[in-house]
């Protein structure tokens, strides 16, 4: 192999282009939620073909926001998935409701949609969908398992510029929730946006992401009357997007097609030189369908492999190839496990993608020899 490399697991393509966005609202004075973020929003909303689009300060909040704009709360129960990021499950507690974990599927790493319909009770308000890592989940496939009365919230987070046959991703279900967080394919640092085509629902969120005002912060310091402040006529949250992030996300978001068409370049190219690999399992996305590809998450088989994962992962590392489990299954970590009196095996897929998925380096920030020398390094091993 060639001398040692230093390929890290994900780098934010960023530079002057955002560097010099940062100048007008710096200069201006207006660097809280304001015009940039306005002109963010409108933006994102006429990409992802979606009527309203609500910055937020992460996904998370964003998925909080949509639950309490739903008013799901105590005594309702919300699915998830298994295997996810802890956020999925902890918003569904911020509201006192209670996640209801499914499994997921191992070819698609996403929520097991034949296994749903078990786990509905009159209790059950809403899904959440998560596309991880890129993929979209099949959302046309879930309703008519699920019906209408049940809302469906796709957690977006991984899924900016995806799509599934045609739809973006954020258009889909009742409402999403992408983030901007620097390991996604693209980045305000932290933040995340909100999307959906139920103006009700929207106008309720703008409310609640401003404390529940009843006007808007530039409506207030931009209009004709200095005395005038909002009624609060319900409960909200400061989950605003500051001007200098809606400055940043302008400039990547003009990028964004740009990077999915490297990822999926350099995906295509992991699948064809990886596909040798009999213990390595390559992942794939739908057929007429765009994959977000925010990672590259491969499953190593426990039965074939040369090495355990983590053993794998640590040789890897040797080599100057940082490499990272896909995500975690919600239902082992001590929090989840413990109050719900889970055990780990309850979801068997999810379990096992826990101990043996393994995201291997995908970003926009490599080169041609970056991606050889990973490749190289485990058609060694």
């Amino acid at each position: 192999m060639n001398t040692k490399r230093n390929v890290p697991i994900a780098l934010p393509v960023t530079g002057e282009e955002e560097w010099q966005a940062l100048r007008e609202p710096l200069m201006s004075g207006w660097i809280t939620q304001g015009p940039k973020v306005s002109e963010f929003e409108k933006t994102f909303a006429a990409m992802h073909n979606v009527k309203n689009a609500i910055a937020v300060t992460s996904c998370t909040t964003g998925l909080h926001l949509i639950l309490s704009a739903m008013n799901i709360g105590e005594g309702d129960e919300v699915i998830v998935p298994a295997f996810t990021w802890v956020a999925t499950a902890n918003v569904v507690l911020y509201c006192g409701a209670t996640p209801v974990f499914v499994d997921v599927s191992l070819e698609s790493f996403n929520i097991d949609i034949d296994k749903i319909s078990e786990k509905i009770t009159s209790k059950t308000k809403a899904v959440i969908a998560v596309h991880l890592f890129g993929r979209c989940a099949e959302i046309n496939r879930l309703r008519e398992k699920i019906g209408s009365d049940i809302k469906i919230i796709e957690d977006a987070a991984c899924a900016a510029g995806a799509d599934l046959y045609g739809e973006k991703a954020g258009s889909i279900g009742d409402a999403a929730s992408f983030s901007f967080h620097p390991r996604k394919s693209i980045t305000t640092g932290e933040g995340g946006m909100v999307t959906t085509n139920d103006d009700a629902l929207a106008d309720t969120m703008i409310q609640m992401r401003n404390h529940g005002a009843t006007i808007s912060e530039e409506q207030r310091h931009r209009g004709p009357k200095p005395y005038l402040l909002p009624d609060f006529n319900m409960t909200g949250f400061n989950y605003r997007m500051t001007d200098l992030q809606g400055a940043v996300g302008l400039v990547q978001l003009s990028k964004l097609r740009r990077f999915i068409k490297e990822r999926q370049d350099w995906a295509n190219y992991y699948q064809s030189k990886l596909s040798s690999i009999e213990w390595l399992n390559t992942p794939t996305a739908l057929k007429d369908s765009q994959h977000g590809w925010q990672s590259f998450v491969t499953y190593v088989d426990p039965d074939t492999a040369p090495l355990p994962r983590n053993k794998l992962m640590e040789k890897l590392q040797d080599m100057g190839i940082a490499t990272r489990p896909g995500t975690h299954a919600v239902h082992m970590l001590s929090h989840i496990k413990n109050r719900f009196m889970i055990d780990e095996h309850d979801y068997p897929v999810a379990r096992n993608c826990d101990k043996s998925s393994m995201a291997i380096p995908l970003h926009n920030r490599m080169t041609s020899d970056d991606f050889e020398y990973v490749v190289k390094a485990l058609q060694n091993i």
